[in-house]
């Protein structure tokens, strides 16, 4: 009965996957930005390319 008890206070497990929520929302976010940026960054680079006539 006493491990039961300790098993259900046991607070280790959520502490973890609380953390795991959180890695993956940051993963995503810099995923959105990197995907973001990078379509910007390559038609600047494009349009310099251009104005130089590469």
């Amino acid at each position: 009965m006493q491990e039961r008890e300790n098993f259900l206070n046991e607070a280790s497990g959520a502490t973890a996957i609380e953390y795991a929520m959180i890695a993956g929302g940051i993963a995503l976010v810099l995923i959105a930005v990197v995907f973001n940026l990078g379509a910007s960054l390559s038609g600047i680079l494009g349009a310099i390319a251009a104005a130089l006539g590469a």
